[in-house]
């Protein structure tokens, strides 16, 4: 690594403050991507800020009909949380699927929304159930948050601290996982709200998590597999990497699509 000054906030206000005032400062949540772009020398901040002292952003409530989680809530609190467990179980599924044991007991849900990697699992729930984020500043719908690979909408000095999930109808995920990093080749979360029908890819976009509008008109007759027969994605425009092509992401979508279906109706 090179050298940085590491900061500990004791509170969110103290925490915006240094990152308005100091050089070229990063977050510290639950360091699963930072720490290892330091150490392979793939980013060198000048100062680091660690949340982790901070009280009251790592709670798990229901709030009306949702289910809000703070920010520094570790991966393992949102899948064992019975909260989450009886109102989005499709969300606590994908909590438990993300990494292994030692990266789900110290990623936070904060640190992933945050960090928008393209092929994380939360970014395709925060779309696929409609989340609001909440962050220091005000609140930003999920559609509004998530701008391109690593980009959102997040300015220089907005901390997030709690992520509000409306509870769904019916809610489902399924990804095809990379066996290596255990991160989506492709992931498709689903929901069917009072009000509208959501589908939410990740792992696949060129430009990061997408919502796929001809598969939402489908199941708007029926929320059912069958109602996506014959209905494909083009391949123009997803990621094509040495782990898969456009064209076989955009075939992956459809399966990962109906299996999630089927998850949501069991």
């Amino acid at each position: 690594m090179y050298a940085f000054t590491y900061n500990r906030a004791s509170g969110l206000r103290q925490a915006t403050n240094l990152l308005g005032s100091l050089d070229d400062p990063k977050l510290l949540a639950g360091g699963q991507t930072l720490l290892p772009t330091m150490k392979q020398r793939l980013a060198s901040p000048a100062n680091i800020v660690d949340l982790n002292m901070i009280e009251g952003i790592a709670d798990i409530e229901l709030k009306g009909r949702s289910v809000v989680i703070g920010a520094m809530a570790r991966h393992a609190e949102v899948a064992n949380s019975p909260i989450v467990q009886q109102n989005i179980p499709a969300l606590a599924y994908l909590a438990g699927l993300i990494g292994d044991p030692a990266v789900r007991h110290r990623g936070t849900i904060g640190g992933s929304v945050a960090n928008n990697d393209p092929n994380a699992d939360y970014p395709a729930a925060c779309l696929g159930l409609g989340a609001t984020i909440i962050t220091t500043k005000r609140k930003i719908a999920a559609d509004e948050f998530f701008k391109g690979l690593f980009e959102t909408a997040l300015e220089g000095d907005e901390i997030i601290t709690k992520i509000s999930f409306p509870v769904a109808k019916k809610a489902g995920y399924y990804k095809f996982r990379n066996q290596a990093s255990r991160f989506a080749l492709v992931g498709v979360f689903v929901a069917k709200r009072p009000s509208e029908i959501r589908v939410a890819v990740t792992g696949a976009g060129g430009s990061g998590v997408f919502r796929v509008t001809s598969f939402e008109e489908a199941l708007k007759k029926r929320f059912s597999p069958k109602s996506l027969d014959g209905l494909t994605v083009p391949a123009n425009g997803l990621a094509g990497d040495i782990h898969g092509s456009a064209e076989y992401r955009a075939h992956l979508i459809g399966v990962c699509a109906k299996r999630a279906l089927e998850a949501a109706d069991k």
